[in-house]
């Protein structure tokens, strides 16, 4: 099975997924990722979902899930470049994707994540 591959970009950590996803290969990412983030401490990851032209109801869920792992493990996710179909068939299927920090590109969720890592650094003194 092919597994999407996780970069280390110092606190951060990017995720390109340039193929369309199946339910195995959602829950793969979904452990990989969650062991990723234990392993290296990362304080942000960044979904790039901009090659994605369909989303289903099981990855919508799985993309919630991921955030919420990801929040438990103290990193924040945004996920990045949806198309506009994809968030409209979203939409459509009722998944509003509770907790999941939007961004319309990748420059402007490194923002996001800068911004969320500032608000925690400065929440925990």
């Amino acid at each position: 099975m092919y597994r999407i591959p996780i970069l280390q970009m110092g606190q951060m950590l990017l995720v390109t997924i340039q193929v369309d996803m199946e339910d195995q290969m959602a829950l793969a990412l979904q452990d990989d990722l969650a062991n990723k983030i234990a392993a290296t401490g990362a304080k942000g990851v960044l979904i790039d979902i901009s090659a994605l032209e369909i989303v289903d109801s099981f990855v919508g869920r799985m993309l919630a899930s991921i955030s919420g792992i990801s929040r438990i493990l103290d990193a924040a996710t945004v996920v990045v470049g949806m198309q506009p179909a994809v968030a409209i068939t979203l939409v459509e299927l009722g998944l509003s994707l509770e907790g999941v920090r939007t961004a319309l590109n990748v420059e402007r969720g490194v923002e996001l994540l800068a911004q969320a890592q500032g608000e925690a650094a400065s929440g925990r003194r």
